[in-house]
Formats: C-alpha cells, sequence, structure tokens
C-alpha cells in the first residue's frame, strides 16, 4: 500500500510538472501560426477573368522566353545553370509544369508583381531590384490569357520527385534522393544562391524528421509566418504540389515510417506485460522477505 502511494506522488508531480512546462516550452519552440491558406486571398490575382490560352500563348512566348525555358514546347534554355545563376542570382525556373504546380491567382499576382506575391520585398530595397520583372503594365484580361496557356501546356499527372525537382531544386538539393549520381543537388551553385538569398539554403533531406509535416505545410505556403524577414519566398504552390512535395520529402528522408509506425503498438504491448511480469517477479520477492 505504501508503494502504492509514492507511485500515485510520483505520478501525480510528473504531470503537474509536463502540464506546467511542457506547453510553454512547446509554445517557445513551435509558436501557433495560421492555417495554409491555398487560396491565397492576399493576391491582387485573376479577380475572376478567364483566360484565353491561344492568345496567352503569344504573349507568354514573346515576354519570358528572353530568361525562361519552355521545353515542352520547343523554348530551350537561353544559358546554362551556372551561366543563367551569375546573370539572375539564381537559375529561373521552366515554365513547361507552372500551370500545374501554382495556384493560379497566385500565378497572375507573381507575374504581375513577383517581390510582392512571394512576400520578399522587404530584400528589395535601396537599389536592389528582383530578378523577375513586373508586369503590371499589363491589361489584366492578358495576365489571365498567360496565365490559362500555362495551364493548358502543364501535364495533368507528376510524379512527387518531378513536383520537388520542379518547385524546390533550384535553390534546394536533397541528396539523399540520388547520393551516388547526384542529380538531385541545388541547379543554382552555393556561390551564387548564397549571395542571392544571404545565406546558403539548406539540404532537404532530412527535414521531414528535423521539422515534420505540420510544419513543412505552413513554412512552404508563407514562410514568413515562421521566420519574419526570411529570404526564402511565398512558393505559391496548390495543395496538392505541396503534399507531393511532402511526400517526396518523406520517401527519401523517412522510408521507414510505415514500419517504424507498425512498431510503436508492438513495443507498448511488450512494455506491459514486461512490467506485469516485473510486477509479479517483485511481489514474490517480497513475500518471501516477509
Amino acid at each position: 500500500m505504501r508503494e502504492l502511494k509514492v507511485l500515485i506522488v510520483v505520478v501525480v508531480f510528473t504531470l503537474i510538472t509536463y502540464w506546467g512546462v511542457e506547453p510553454f516550452a512547446h509554445s517557445q519552440m513551435h509558436p501557433h501560426v495560421e492555417p495554409a491558406d491555398y487560396e491565397y486571398k492576399d493576391v491582387d490575382g485573376l479577380n475572376g477573368l478567364t483566360g484565353n490560352a491561344t492568345n496567352g500563348a503569344s504573349l507568354v512566348q514573346t515576354n519570358c522566353t528572353a530568361c525562361h525555358s519552355i521545353e515542352k514546347e520547343g523554348f530551350p534554355p537561353v544559358m546554362d545553370d551556372a551561366t543563367s545563376a551569375a546573370s539572375y542570382g539564381v537559375v529561373p525556373p521552366d515554365l513547361s509544369t507552372a500551370g500545374n504546380l501554382y495556384n493560379a491567382d497566385y500565378l497572375a499576382a507573381f507575374i504581375k508583381n513577383s517581390a510582392k506575391a512571394s512576400k520578399v520585398e522587404h530584400k528589395f530595397k535601396d537599389g536592389r531590384i528582383h530578378p523577375m520583372p513586373g508586369y503590371e503594365w499589363m491589361q489584366p484580361q492578358e495576365i489571365a490569357d498567360m496565365v490559362a496557356y500555362l495551364q493548358s501546356i502543364a501535364p495533368e499527372k507528376m510524379t512527387n520527385k518531378e513536383v520537388f525537382a520542379d518547385a524546390c531544386q533550384r535553390c534546394h538539393g536533397i541528396k539523399y534522393g540520388d547520393m551516388k549520381g547526384g542529380t538531385m543537388a541545388a541547379h543554382t551553385p552555393n556561390e551564387n544562391i548564397k549571395a542571392y538569398m544571404g545565406k546558403t539554403p539548406p539540404d532537404l533531406s532530412q527535414y521531414i524528421r528535423s521539422r515534420g509535416e505540420s510544419y513543412l505545410h505552413t513554412f512552404i505556403n508563407n514562410p514568413q509566418k515562421h521566420l519574419e524577414g526570411t529570404a526564402m519566398p511565398r512558393v505559391g504552390l496548390t495543395q496538392k504540389a505541396e503534399q507531393q512535395v511532402i511526400d517526396y520529402m518523406e520517401q527519401v528522408g523517412d522510408s521507414k515510417k510505415a514500419e517504424r509506425e507498425a512498431l510503436g503498438p508492438k513495443f507498448l504491448i511488450y512494455l506491459v506485460i514486461f512490467a506485469i511480469f516485473a510486477w509479479l517477479w517483485k511481489a514474490k520477492l517480497w513475500r518471501n522477505l516477509h
């Protein structure tokens, strides 16, 4: 009976400590942020306009292919990655899949004012200019036409790896995705991306383990929620594309997740059985002593 009382006291004080300290620690290490907004309500997007893809083709090919490739439509990169990075600070993306990856309203807002849409205006002050020029001078219908064209040429389906490569790999590597071949290294050389971003973006091989899925969703959707003033832009991915990015990160960095989670309940059952036998053995020994 005395041992039971001691156990109760220990449990009570443990719970008091946990409930008194853990929520505070959690609020400091993982402060609450608003849920991800996949509708991008804050941007000046399409505003209900429906685009004409045929007209958009002419506009995109005239205004965008000087910097961007559209390999699906026969427009190869103008320069190699190293030269592009030296010229712009970061390798411009190929636009073949943009209509699949990005929210349409975000895409329209980005074409109009890239720094504002991606929430990095704080980086481009005192004469610094975003490498992507703004097209706010265009008519809203023309912007809608460009978005419609990009959507019309985008593939309907993409693998998780393809989405990661097109959405993230210009800046971030994920070396565990291909350690021997090195094909998952960042396209922009370190010296260029460091100068452009202020620091070298991290390799994402283990970020699914160190940050967790919930954090990654809100961070990718809007990095400023977690790191105010960060140089990482809001990417503008659709909810589906963002999930594919995180699924690929999990595939690479936490491939044993299902196996590990399946082992958890078995291990807890083992601990319960072990505790029962330990208690019975202890009780037997104490009976002999008395």
